[in-house]
């Protein structure tokens, strides 16, 4: 290493610290500066985004994400997954949870419930067709799902890789995770190489703690100990740790319902 790369290097993870820093600094002070209450006192109702299905008849599949309870939502979300076949007269839940037996929870809570009093946050809708060829193709994933025995919370597996892992294996939904999903990037403990959540790309991960994905639509991410810096040059966007997205929004809930899936 010659003398002028030293003052490069130092200044790029000068860089790279405060990227990661800063952001967290701000999304927890604005958690701290939020009325808190106990998470068993919290809300835990319905948010109104999941359609009816008593007068919705079609096929329905949406991902959710909403900040986890206390100091841990200044960096994290926590992600699932609801199914409803066609004429089903509700809806079943698919997430993972640190507490009380398996971790796998197949339920019919409600749908699209705060989060022990965070709100949620629609990440993907799909209907229809395409929505009732994917419903049995997430039902047999989650079955098969290697990191049902066990949760870690930090870096994995946790709830985001379980939706990640379900993304992966079908990967005609092309749902893309937000940065703020921690353990996204788990992908076990001898794998290192996979495709994205997306379906669009690629990446290379050692234990969710660092490695980098690159596809059309997470567009350029580096993972740090669990945390994602990025850019979306598609749909312009920085990705922060602790804040998110910040620029364009990610596709639109109604553009993803009209993507057929392939009927290869």
């Amino acid at each position: 290493m010659t003398f002028r790369t030293r003052p490069l290097i130092r200044n790029l993870l000068i860089a790279v610290g405060a990227l990661i820093a800063l952001p967290l600094m701000a999304s927890g002070a604005s958690i701290a500066t939020a009325e808190r209450k106990h998470w068993s006192t919290s809300r835990w109702d319905s948010a109104g985004l999941a359609p009816d299905p008593v007068t919705v008849k079609d096929a329905v599949i949406q991902v959710y994400a909403a900040r986890v309870w206390g100091w841990r939502g200044a960096f994290a979300v926590h992600t699932w997954i609801v199914v409803k076949p066609a004429g089903a007269p509700s809806y079943t839940r698919y997430e993972v949870v640190g507490w009380g037996g398996s971790p796998v929870r197949i339920s019919n809570r409600t749908p699209d419930g705060y989060w022990a009093g965070n709100a949620p946050e629609l990440l993907h809708d799909l209907r229809g067709d395409a929505a009732a060829a994917a419903i049995p193709l997430l039902i047999s994933a989650a079955e098969r799902y290697p990191g049902r025995e066990g949760y870690v919370m930090w870096p994995g597996p946790n709830s985001n890789s379980f939706v990640a892992y379900l993304a992966r294996e079908v990967p005609e939904l092309g749902l893309e995770l937000p940065p703020t999903a921690v353990g996204k990037d788990w992908l076990g403990a001898t794998t290192v190489f996979a495709p994205a959540p997306s379906g669009t790309g690629y990446q290379v991960n050692l234990f969710g703690l660092a490695g980098v994905t690159a596809a059309a639509r997470e567009g350029l991410e580096l993972n740090l100990l669990g945390l994602t810096i990025g850019v979306d040059i598609l749909r312009p966007a920085l990705k922060l740790p602790g804040i998110g997205r910040v620029g364009l929004p990610a596709t639109s809930a109604v553009a993803e319902t009209k993507s057929p899936i392939s009927n290869q």
